[in-house]
């Protein structure tokens, strides 16, 4: 995410770091090299020139405090401005009314349809409701994608095939939400290459008629600042409350995150980090602020992880590796459980300094390393998983076949759990001494191996 501007940012953060003092010479040079950054991230032109006078007048006037070198305060300054640029803090969603209207509109290939079924999974994870209409009456497939996605998510998708009138199949999917006590309804517009007077006017008169309390302009933050140009538009015609940046896990420049708070002074409400339905995360301007400047954003880390890891389920494998009971097929539900976290690149990349890790690692291997425990854990009966000590050697041969590795790669993966086994119950002990427990998804550091995972990388 970011990744160019990121690399900048950590090349001018490098020379202030060893900055002697503040001054108005050497705060210019840097904040130079900020500026240049930011515009090759396609950053709007008077955005970025606020965004350097911003931080220079503050930097010249700041009081140098005692410990703290001067060139960590340019660099505090950098991290606070950029915070204002993209929010200053989330902005939720207004979900008042019998129900919630929520208009998703954008154009063609910004990804409103997967983010309409994103949305509808997020709030119903909150304990909330809602339906899915698809109101783009000319893109069949836009029909068959959403109902797809309702499949997936097990959510009512209002389908009326064959119909032209975009405000009666609003005003039907109105009276259907009420009827079956839907509390939001997420309406997946229509969308064109490029924005026309046809397009806007249909959009006017749904507004309109649904009222709804949100309409998210979806933008694909590839196209930097042309889509603060395209958001320009729909809010001067729609009055749009907010932004859902997508397609950020791709080569997004960060011009149209950067540039979209100042130019239109709407936030950005959500942002797509992936292809799956659960790539999708609420917008937090810190947070960002963080990813950007290199400096992780462990918050997000923690909740995946929370997400991810049943905190019942976590108690009872803590219980069993502090004696020594951890068996592979407690091991398999692990390596299945952090998959659900996401890439390893991801993951790694929310750690402070990840970009810097992820330039000298390649976790592409330690993704294949996992899948391949995972067959060969797979490839045992429920006995051996529970009983690897009758692994004799006729039985390392059948689960070496099974899972297409050789012998050598099943004794491997059995040493380093037995090794792993032995240095639970240690670590067990030990904090059953100090009082401190361990949990959640620690037992995957201890098998990260040759250039794979850094240890403890998931130990809470």
């Amino acid at each position: 995410m970011f990744d160019a501007l990121s690399s900048k940012f950590q090349n001018v953060f490098r020379n202030l770091r060893g900055l002697g003092r503040i001054s108005e010479s050497n705060v210019a040079d840097s904040l130079r090299d900020v500026r240049l950054a930011l515009l090759d991230a396609d950053v709007n032109f008077k955005v970025a020139r606020d965004f350097i006078e911003n931080v220079k007048q503050k930097a010249i006037g700041q009081q140098v405090i005692q410990s703290v070198q001067p060139g960590q305060q340019v660099i505090k300054l950098i991290h606070d401005e950029l915070v204002q640029l993209l929010g200053a803090e989330n902005a939720g969603l207004d979900l008042g009314g019998d129900p919630a209207g929520i208009l998703m509109v954008g154009l063609h290939g910004s990804g409103k349809t997967t983010s309409s079924g994103k949305l509808a999974r997020l709030l119903k994870k909150q304990g909330r409701s809602p339906l899915l209409v698809a109101a783009d009456v000319y893109r069949p497939a836009a029909m068959d994608q959403l109902e797809t996605l309702g499949q997936k998510l097990e959510l009512p998708v209002f389908v009326r095939r064959g119909e032209t009138d975009v405000l009666r199949i609003a005003g039907e999917a109105l009276e259907f939400a009420r009827a079956h006590s839907h509390s939001v309804v997420i309406f997946d517009t229509a969308g064109r290459l490029q924005i026309d007077e046809p397009l806007v006017q249909e959009l006017v008169r749904l507004r309109d008629l649904v009222k709804p309390r949100e309409i998210l302009l979806v933008l694909d933050a590839a196209t930097g600042q042309e889509a603060v140009n395209v958001a320009t538009h729909f809010d001067q015609a729609l009055a749009i409350t907010g932004a859902v940046l997508t397609k950020l896990d791709g080569d997004a420049r960060g011009g149209a995150a950067l540039s979209f708070r100042s130019v239109v002074g709407k936030p950005i409400k959500f942002m797509g980090i992936g292809e799956k339905l659960e790539d999708f995360e609420p917008f937090h301007p810190e947070r960002m602020a963080q990813r950007i400047l290199g400096m992780g954003d462990v918050v997000s880390l923690v909740e995946k992880a929370a997400e991810a890891v049943d905190a019942e389920e976590a108690q009872r494998l803590e219980e069993k590796m502090r004696k020594g009971q951890f068996t592979l097929e407690d091991f398999l539900g692990q390596l299945r459980q952090m998959k659900t976290m996401g890439p390893l690149e991801n993951l790694v990349g929310l750690l402070p300094g990840g970009g810097e890790m992820l330039k000298n690692t390649d976790l592409s291997k330690s993704e294949k390393e996992f899948r391949r425990m995972e067959g060969i854990i797979c490839a045992m009966t429920p006995r051996e998983r529970r009983q690897p000590n009758i692994l004799n050697a006729r039985r390392r041969l059948r689960i070496a076949n099974g899972s297409g590795v050789k012998v050598s790669e099943v004794n491997n993966l059995l040493n380093r759990f037995s090794q792993m086994q032995q240095m639970m119950k240690k670590m067990g002990k030990f904090q059953k001494m100090m009082g401190r427990a361990g949990g959640g998804l620690g037992a995957l550091g201890g098998l990260g191996g040759r250039g794979g995972l850094p240890p403890g990388l998931f130990r809470r």
